[in-house]
């Protein structure tokens, strides 16, 4: 079902009680890579002078409050016009960006609380994870650092993990945003291996102590499912290969391949953002995950023709330095926690 723009717009005018779940069963998860939401001064510590008034991308407080509204658009289009309980999101700045995205939006209707830590990329893009505080009970929280020995490999972005109780029941959450595939696919796997292996073994940890553990992974994992470090490092199978309890399950390989994608290039899409879960959540009782609502969320709004290679593509904000006024070069992901 389409979910039109005016629809959306016409939500900031609504109450705080018309704006609560659907169902009080029903939890929304929502994961998007928002594409470089920067403030507009300049840090000395990270590369992102481009994100000034006066850098390549001339990037002023108003088009800076125009991706904000869009990105409170695209939360709640997502949703199917309900404030998601849970959202992941990818390339933020800072602490300081998302309580404007919380504060200057609707998105302050609903009480989120902000799960945030600055990472050591190089451009000062981070994960964060809000959850609504009348919804989500906190449980733990931590960041992985991909080092190993104590010494980072790499200037990567932190894993982010979040513990929470959902009517009563654990969920164990990570936010993912592996390195890029920026120098050639084979000059940078080793970068995703190595993350996919500090991920898999703080699951394993988790595995040793709750082997019914409910667990679930989202993120931009710059790599297929069938990749190596998602399908051996990871170890997240198709729903075909499932293999022992603390086996992983990509919820990607339920999606239809070819036709769509979360990412767009030279005409071919491509599957970046993933779910990727524990066996409980599908055959545990209980919470349990709707696959039925498990989805890439592909409203029109989001998405403009493609000239070149025909189709569409994502609607993004910048088109190389030039400013577009659109959303993101990724598409978000979506599923559905239900409380039986």
């Amino acid at each position: 079902m389409s979910f039109p723009v005016l629809a959306i717009l016409l939500m900031v005018n609504l109450l705080p009680s018309e704006l609560q779940s659907a169902s009080k069963n029903d939890f929304c998860i929502v994961f998007y890579n928002v594409e470089n939401l920067f403030d507009i001064k300049n840090d000395p510590e990270t590369k992102d002078d481009d994100f000034t008034p006066d850098g390549k991308n001339h990037w002023t407080y108003h088009r800076l409050d125009a991706k904000l509204q869009h990105i409170y658009k695209v939360l709640i289009a997502a949703g199917k016009g309900e404030f998601p309980d849970v959202i992941g999101l990818a390339e933020i700045e800072n602490r300081w960006v998302i309580k404007c995205l919380i504060d200057s939006t609707p998105l302050s209707r609903v009480p989120y609380g902000i799960i945030h830590k600055d990472s050591p990329d190089r451009r000062g893009i981070d994960v964060t994870l809000l959850y609504r505080k009348d919804r989500v009970e906190p449980v733990d929280v931590d960041f992985l650092r991909v080092v190993k020995e104590g010494k980072r490999q790499f200037e990567s972005r932190d894993i982010l993990y979040f513990s929470g109780s959902l009517s009563g029941d654990k969920v164990h959450f990570f936010v993912n945003h592996w390195p890029s595939r920026y120098g050639g696919y084979m000059a940078t796997k080793k970068k995703r291996n190595f993350a996919a292996r500090i991920l898999r073994q703080r699951i394993d940890t988790i595995f040793k102590s709750e082997p019914d553990a409910r667990i679930l992974l989202m993120g931009d994992f710059n790599a297929t499912m069938n990749e190596g470090c998602l399908r051996d490092v990871l170890r997240a199978a198709q729903f075909t290969n499932i293999n022992g309890t603390d086996s992983l399950i990509n919820l990607t390989s339920n999606w239809k391949k070819g036709s769509t994608g979360t990412l767009r290039n030279q005409g071919q899409w491509s599957v970046f953002d993933q779910f990727i879960c524990s066996p409980s959540l599908l055959n545990g009782t209980q919470l349990k995950l709707d696959l039925s609502r498990t989805h890439i969320c592909h409203e029109a709004f989001l998405l403009e023709a493609d000239e070149k290679y025909l189709g569409s593509k994502p609607n993004r904000t910048y088109l190389g330095p030039a400013y577009h006024g659109g959303f993101s070069d990724h598409l978000p992901i979506v599923t559905v926690l239900h409380y039986e």
